[in-house]
């Protein structure tokens, strides 16, 4: 029990120790597949690509197992591991892929789904940062109102500072986590049905509208991460969110655009068909250089994230450490996400009813059924019905007769235009009313 309790003390050397046994194990069995297959090329590439991903590994475990030892602040250390396990992922699903040609599209499922769950982590953990250290809402809506980055102006209206702005980034950010599951399951469907075509571009293949469909989600996502950037820099300051941002989205930029770059090859030519090469056509071709690609930046993407993401902040010896085998469930305790994305789906139904059911000039909702949930990406609602009744505000003018503008006994109903017939003339009840606004 004694050593259970000093698990901060030999994490790291056993972590690090079962690696070397992975290595020891892995190593030899590349370099015999690499003599088997006689030095073909592809092989070839994927024994690269293995000495880049063994050296990424290491590099992004022990950044997270420095998170684990310091868990000091769990709201938001948890989102910083899962955020790092992207290296890992995206690098081991890459470099089994390009050997396991056949599973490569439920390879390449797990990896989409799960830069989804990055960039919702990412949101996630610069939004519990602001609520621990600010009255977020309160300091929204004394700054001057956040205005769309432009071309996005032209196209959305102005999101209110406060409730509104937190509320339509974090569910445009929560959308991607929606759709790209989705559309990730609809490309298997269309795989298995024969109705995909990855990598062409035309009308009957299902590959051409679920790219469209992920690209748009995905800016969505990534512009309202950027507003909500924009609004709260100056409070995000002490936790440099700039460097994590753009960590996050190289490595998702650059593995969407460069396969879309490389099946555009394919279409040009570029990348052509090979009889000599049997089983790869020009589109496998193109996903294996992709899945290469992967594997040597994911090395780059580990340094990048151990640096961005360091542990360092959240040392502090005099805290009560963490239990070890708290700390590692709830790394993966997503009861967070789960939540966040059933009120998602929640609001956005909801919006979707009451878009549908509306009738033309019907009234809109009164007070007390408005909530953070109405409105999603609307500005608050200024019209009214006629039939709603406002309240009366009664003005005797006789209270004002101080002010030398005014010398008349009258009754003003400002909310229904109606005036008291006592007053003399229409002269006086415009001067009435020029004082009153």
């Amino acid at each position: 029990m004694t050593c259970f309790a000093q698990w901060r003390a030999w994490i790291r050397p056993f972590g690090m120790a079962f690696y070397c046994l992975i290595l020891i194990a892995t190593l030899p069995f590349m370099i015999v597949e690499l003599q088997h297959a006689e030095a073909e090329w592809h092989v070839q590439g994927w024994f690269i690509g293995g000495l880049f991903v063994l050296t990424s590994l290491p590099i992004s475990l022990w950044s997270i197992l420095q998170h684990l030892v310091y868990y000091s602040k769990p709201f938001m250390q948890r989102h910083i591991i899962r955020i790092l396990w992207m290296v890992p992922i995206y690098a081991l699903n890459s470099w089994l892929a390009m050997r396991f040609k056949d599973a490569a599209l439920y390879l390449d499922t797990l990896r989409e789904c799960y830069e989804a769950y990055v960039i919702y982590n990412f949101m996630a953990y610069l939004r519990n940062y602001l609520v621990s250290e600010y009255d977020l809402e309160a300091t929204l809506e004394m700054r001057p109102q956040v205005q769309h980055i432009w071309p996005a102006r032209w196209l959305l209206p102005t999101w209110n500072n406060g409730r509104p702005f937190i509320q339509n980034c974090k569910h445009g950010v929560l959308q991607y986590t929606v759709i790209r599951p989705i559309t990730t399951v609809i490309a298997l469907g269309c795989q298995l049905a024969g109705v995909y075509h990855e990598g062409e571009f035309s009308a009957t293949s299902a590959w051409t509208y679920l790219v469209f469909a992920d690209n748009i989600s995905q800016l969505f996502a990534l512009y309202c991460l950027a507003l909500f950037y924009k609004a709260c820099k100056l409070e995000l300051e002490p936790i440099h969110p700039l460097g994590k941002f753009l960590c996050i989205k190289a490595v998702i930029f650059a593995t969407f655009w460069q396969s879309f770059f490389l099946h555009v090859l394919v279409a040009l030519k570029i990348i052509p068909d090979n009889p000599a090469l049997l089983v790869y056509d020009a589109n496998s071709i193109a996903t294996g250089l992709q899945d290469f690609l992967i594997c040597i930046e994911m090395m780059f993407a580990a340094v990048a994230h151990y640096y961005v993401f360091s542990h360092k902040p959240y040392v502090n010896l005099a805290a009560e450490p963490t239990p070890c085998c708290e700390a590692f469930f709830h790394m993966w305790n997503v009861s967070d996400m789960k939540d966040d994305v059933y009120e998602h789906v929640r609001v956005v139904g909801g919006t979707v009813r009451r878009t549908i059911t509306r009738r033309p000039g019907s009234a809109v909702k009164d007070a007390s059924s408005a909530d953070e949930y109405t409105g999603l990406l609307d500005t608050p609602a200024t019209e009214y019905d006629s039939s709603m009744e406002a309240p009366a505000y009664v003005v005797d003018a006789r209270c004002l007769s101080s002010s030398p503008y005014i010398h008349v006994e009258a009754q003003v109903l400002p909310s229904h235009g109606s005036v008291n017939p006592d007053l003399s003339t229409d002269s006086e009840v415009e001067d009435l009313s020029e004082h009153f606004h």
